[in-house]
């Protein structure tokens, strides 16, 4: 009896010819992205200091960070795939120092499409601009679809700002480089060698087939995580050798009203009570009303509004003595268009909804102007600040109703908006004009 006859043979491993469809979009996907992003940031970072160019400059620094976020993603996804699914071989003729150097490649570039967007993450999470060394906090819309939140506990830490962001640059300049050589060994493959390797990630090629397999990733991954560290390193220390000279850290006051590049709009905190007043009491027809209000950011004019807000307004020409309006808005309503902006406006120094919610404005006294011209002097409250202001108005009654239109200018020095970070309004403009158009029945 053959002893072997019974013994089970190992079924040869299994060839791949080529990558799958998964594979190759999260690929090309990924590369196209990673692309995009090397001229965007070169150009950016350069165009933001500039007053004609701010504006396009701070659109592409919201792209950018979104596009970091994909690509965090995608690597992600891809990572996870390539431990679950098996890849085409290299081919036999390879030189050992090839395959080394092809598997460190592939190492580095997973490591650095991991380590450049969460570094980018880390950065905007400080709100620290290195460019003008203040700080500056602007929130993150993924795409304008939903708000990425910040990495908690790091806000207002100037030195960690400057290093990852060292750390962030030198990656990205290594990124390129590795782009350079990962395209040219490539071309090599499929022009001097022939030996299909392009055509495993490229469909519409036809290539040779080899067999074997790559080692298993765990093999590979861990003899060059160390290698990967110690980019990740040199990045860190380089930023930190360019951190400028002595700066004081801010203080906790400081740190929790750190900078929103954002629209500034006032909220305060207030319930609004009974406000007594013996003239005649109006009802507000919200579809027919509205509160907005403008200024610039970044050298271009913006305009929003505020959605939800309610009043009670009880005047009369004839009783000025007797009338009393209150307006009391939900801050987190404010729309600008920009989901960014709408973003950064309910953060820190700028409105701080989670905090003060509400801006309220109240009327102390009325007074003719002649015709229907007239002007409200009253006080309005933002967060814990309150100013007097006068609100100048028009009124023209139709019927049983009443239309009011006025205009008054905000100066964000008086209401301590964004002070901080934008004193010198290099971002937004110091005046903000509030409108307020509203139509009114008679109770």
């Amino acid at each position: 009896m053959n002893i072997h006859s019974s013994a089970q043979v190992r079924p040869a491993p299994k060839t791949i010819k080529r990558y799958s469809a998964i594979a190759i979009i999260l690929h090309w996907a990924t590369a196209l992205l990673v692309i995009s992003m090397i001229p965007m940031g070169w150009w950016m970072v350069r165009a933001i200091s500039k007053p004609g160019t701010q504006q396009l400059a701070y659109q592409l620094f919201q792209a950018h960070k979104s596009i970091g976020f994909a690509i965090l993603v995608l690597t992600l996804l891809r990572i996870v795939w390539r431990l679950a699914h098996p890849v085409p071989a290299l081919p036999a003729g390879m030189k050992g120092w090839e395959r080394i150097l092809a598997r460190a490649t592939h190492v580095a570039f997973y490591g650095l499409l991991l380590a450049i967007p969460l570094t980018g993450w880390v950065y905007i999470s400080a709100g620290w601009a290195i460019g003008t060394d203040r700080p500056l906090l602007v929130a993150t819309s993924w795409f304008g679809l939903f708000t990425i939140p910040d990495l908690p506990g790091l806000e207002g830490l100037r030195a960690l700002a400057f290093g990852v962001m060292g750390a962030h640059a030198y990656m990205a300049y290594g990124g390129a480089v590795l782009i350079c050589l990962h395209m040219a060994a490539a071309l090599k493959h499929h022009v001097i060698d022939r030996d299909g390797v392009l055509a495993q990630m490229l469909p519409f090629l036809r290539g040779k087939e080899h067999e074997g397999q790559h080692a298993p990733p765990g093999k590979v991954l861990l003899p060059h995580s160390a290698g990967l560290a110690l980019v990740l390193l040199v990045g860190l220390v380089g930023g930190w050798l360019h951190l400028p000279g002595p700066h004081a850290e801010p203080t906790p006051a400081a740190t929790e009203t750190a900078a929103r590049a954002a629209v500034p709009v006032p909220a305060a905190t207030t319930a609004m009570p009974a406000i007594g007043g013996n003239a005649t009491a109006w009802t507000v027809d919200k579809a027919a009303s509205g509160i907005t209000f403008s200024g610039s950011h970044a050298g271009k004019p913006f305009s929003g509004r505020f959605d939800e807000w309610t009043g009670d307004i009880r005047f009369d020409p004839a009783d000025l003595a007797g009338s009393k309006a209150v307006i009391v808005i939900d801050t987190v309503s404010a729309k600008t268009g920009d989901a960014t902006q709408e973003s950064s406006l309910k953060n820190g120094e700028w409105l701080n909804t989670a905090r003060f919610p509400e801006a309220r404005f109240e009327t102390k006294s009325f007074r003719s102007l002649g015709g229907d011209r007239y002007e409200a002097a009253g006080s309005l409250t933002i967060k814990k600040v309150t100013v007097p202001i006068t609100l100048p108005f028009t009124y023209k009654m139709q019927g049983d109703k009443a239309a009011v239109e006025g205009n008054v200018k905000l100066e964000r020095a008086a209401l301590d908006l964004g002070m901080f970070s934008d004193p010198a309004a290099e971002w937004v403009s110091k005046i903000i004009e509030v409108k307020i158009a509203v139509t009114a029945t008679k109770q």
